[in-house]
Formats: structure tokens, sequence, C-alpha cells
């Protein structure tokens, strides 16, 4: 999801034809968008002059940065009304909150006056994530579930049939046997954050049957179900796991499998971009795809979305939904697709990416089980015993972004040996037991 770059670095590109410079002139609107550095985002601003020959007289100045620095930038300037970004990439985390606080603009209504914009193309679950009251407030970019990647030709070697859908006892014995020097047998990413280590990290924790909170919001997280699943990842990644593990992210893993020095990798759907393109990725053809791994819950993949939102502190609205709505259309996935090579095109968004037949033949080792993913992750219900909150591999609630970055900080402690799991867990359970409180006060 993340390459890293300095915070609030704006890139400029020239070359547009028609458009004057990138990044604007001084004449016309510009409109400024806050975006996360990632392959995807990146092809977009390779393709964004297109739009700007395509509409004079509208600006682009993109302001790119990492996963971790983008959510704080962003969120702040939200939240205070800075009025810096006329389009901000928000995710199905902050999307309905800060539509409930009156932040963001409803695109429905924008959606609905543009023809063949087509709202009720997106992949269901992600339309509803991303609305609010029946209305959608941000369009995703791209969606994506999680699902482990594995090599195919280092498992025939070994013997090793990974099954479809396997449980995570099977991966960890898989890591195991194919650990070798010069290869790990897996890569998790153990970075603090509550988007990093605590994505795949939280999935393991409802398939083992922990929660953080009980119905009542009391915190779970030293219970044990959360301790042999916490136990399990940091044993996994620490015994059979990459070098640096404590410092590794997404972008980090990335590297690790499409370069050939790990032989798996459970993360994010989107990870297909990377993998299968053969200018960034030595191993295209050599990745099987499974579901997310099992144990006491199946169907244990995340659902995320990286999408579009106008702050409700825009003075270009009109001219931020016209890029919003070309970056997020239809016409877009297949102007990457065909100028770009088809195995980068932004999946999980929309069904009909889907029915493209250039598309279906590029995706056909993983676009299934990628829209499969998606369509059956259950925020509603993501674990095995009862939570009085929404969301797979976060929180839906504002603390969430504080809370989860302290409890990240001390799981990637432990990852590092710094200290151990049930040290790290009792701190945990002290952040959760604050947070709990104030919903038990209201409760009560």
């Amino acid at each position: 999801m993340v390459v890293a770059t300095s915070l609030a670095t704006t890139l400029v590109v020239s070359g547009c034809a028609g458009a004057g410079s990138f990044g604007g002139d001084g004449d016309g609107t510009t409109v400024t968008v806050a975006i996360v550095s990632n392959s995807q985002m990146s092809d977009a601003i390779s393709l964004a002059p297109e739009f700007e020959a395509e509409n004079p007289g509208i600006n682009l100045k993109f302001v790119s940065l990492s996963e971790n620095e983008a959510r704080a930038k962003i969120t702040a300037s939200v939240a205070t009304g800075g009025g810096e970004f006329d389009v901000v990439m928000i995710s199905n985390f902050e999307t309905p909150q800060w539509a409930e606080n009156g932040w963001l603009t409803n695109l429905s209504e924008y959606a609905d006056a543009t023809p063949g914009y087509d709202e009720d193309d997106f992949i269901p679950t992600l339309k509803e994530s991303l609305s609010y009251e029946g209305s959608m407030y941000s369009v995703p970019f791209y969606g994506e579930s999680s699902f482990l990647m594995y090599r195919k030709d280092l498992m025939e070697q070994a013997g090793i049939d990974m099954p479809a859908e396997p449980t995570w006892q099977q991966v960890a014995d898989a890591a195991a046997a194919l650990d070798s020097p010069g290869l790990s047998g897996i890569c998790l990413r153990g970075k603090p954050g509550w988007g990093e280590v605590l994505a795949p990290l939280n999935t393991v924790i409802n398939a083992f049957g922990g929660r953080w909170y009980d119905e009542n919001w009391n915190a779970q997280l030293n219970s044990p179900e959360v301790r042999e699943a916490v136990q399990f990842y940091v044993d996994t990644v620490r015994e059979h796991g990459q070098a640096g593990a404590a410092t590794s992210g997404f972008s980090e893993c990335g590297t690790q499998l499409s370069q050939g020095n790990t032989a798996m990798w459970y993360d994010a759907t989107s990870a297909v971009s990377v993998l299968e393109d053969p200018s960034s990725s030595n191993v295209v053809g050599q990745i099987g795809y499974a579901k997310a791994p099992s144990a006491a819950k199946g169907d244990n993949g995340w659902l995320y979305s990286w999408a579009l939102g106008i702050p409700k502190t825009s003075e270009a609205p009109d001219e931020a939904w016209k890029f919003v709505s070309w970056m997020t259309s239809k016409e877009y996935l297949n102007k990457v697709g065909n100028e770009l090579g088809w195995e980068r095109v932004p999946p999980g968004s929309r069904l009909s990416t889907y029915e493209i037949p250039e598309y279906a033949e590029a995706s056909a080792a993983y676009g299934q089980l990628t829209l499969d993913s998606i369509d059956s992750a259950d925020p509603n219900d993501p674990t095995v015993d009862p939570v009085p909150y929404t969301g797979v591999q976060f929180l839906t609630i504002p603390e969430f972004q504080d809370l989860g970055t302290r409890v990240s900080q001390q799981i990637s402690a432990a990852i590092a040996g710094q200290i151990s799991v049930d040290d790290a867990l009792d701190q945990a359970q002290q952040y959760a037991e604050v947070v709990g409180r104030t919903y038990q006060e209201d409760q009560g």
C-alpha cells in the first residue's frame, strides 16, 4: 500500500498538452489532491496530464504521502477545517465517521448527476462501507481484501500442497519447511501503525476467536484467544519471517516477495499490482493465491478501500468532482489497462472490471479470488463472539487511530524482541480499557 516519501512532497509533472504545466500555471482553478503514495496512485499521477488536457481550466496539484503520514496530515486538515485539500484519499475507516461529523461532501448527489458514472457498479460491500445514511461520501479508487500469496515453484519443490483455504497452522508449517538461508519462510508486517501491523494481525486475532471488546465494551486484549493469536503471529515472523520484521510494512514485504527473497506473504489483495508486473517483479507467474487463513473462524479476509472524498471546506467542489469521477470511472480502468498494462489496473472497486476480457485473462490467477474475498468480508460480523463495533482489520471508532497506534507499537516491540507478548498485551489491555470506559459511560 505504501512507498515512503517525505512529508507533503508535492509531485509536479510537466508535459500536459493544452493544459499548461502540470500542477498549475496560475490560470484557472487549482485542485489540490492529497494522495497516498503507492504504485497505483503513482500511475494515476502519471496519467493525470490527460485529465488536464481534457479539462482546460483545471490544474492538478498532488501532495503525495506515505500511508502513516497521509492519515495524520489528512485527518488533521479535515478535522480542523484547514482547507488545504480539495480531494483527500481516505478509507472506509474514516468515511462514515467523517460523513456523520459533516466534514465530507455527499458524492452520491454528484454521481447521480454524472452520466455513465454508475455508482451501482461498485462492489456492494465496498459501496456500503463508504456510505453514510444511504449516500456515498467517498468513492473507491481501489478495493481490497486479504489473501495468502506463495511461491508455487518452491512449494512444489518441497512437496507442499497449499490448499485453497488454508489454516494458519498449515501456513506456519509451510513457513518452517521453506525457511532457508537467503529465503525467509514468510513475510508478515511488523511496522507500527494501526494500518500497518494491526491490519494482518487483527484478522489473525479474529481467526483465533479473539476480539478487542465484548458486547459491554470490556477490553479483551489479554484474553486467552488474543494471547494465542498474537503469540502465534510473533513467533511465526520471528522464527521464519524476514529480517527486520519490526520495521517491515506493506511495501517492504512486497519487495521481499517480488524479488524472490521470501516464500509466502499474507497481505492485501492489491499486492498483485506489484507481484504480477514484469517491470517490478522477478516472480511473475510463479505466485499462487489462497484465501485468508482460518483457525477457529473462517472468512477472515479484511475489507479496505483507498477512496477519494471531497472535504466540505473545498472551494472548488465541482472541479474536484470532475477529477474524482475521472480517477474512479470505468474509462480510467480501461485507460490504465490499455496504456500501462492490465496487471496494473486498480483492482476491487467495480464489478464491471471483472467482465473486461483482457483483465480477466491477466488476472486469471487472482481476480475471482479477490472479488470473492471482498464480497464475503463482513465488517458487521467480524468475530466468533459478538462485539459492539464494526470493522474487520480495524474498529470503526474515532479512538482507534490513537488506540490502534499505541497497541501496534507494543506488538512491534514484541516482534523486535524488546518485550514479551504478555507484557505487550498487558499494556495494550490498559490502553483499551481507557477507551472502553468512555463507551460504558455513554451506555450508562
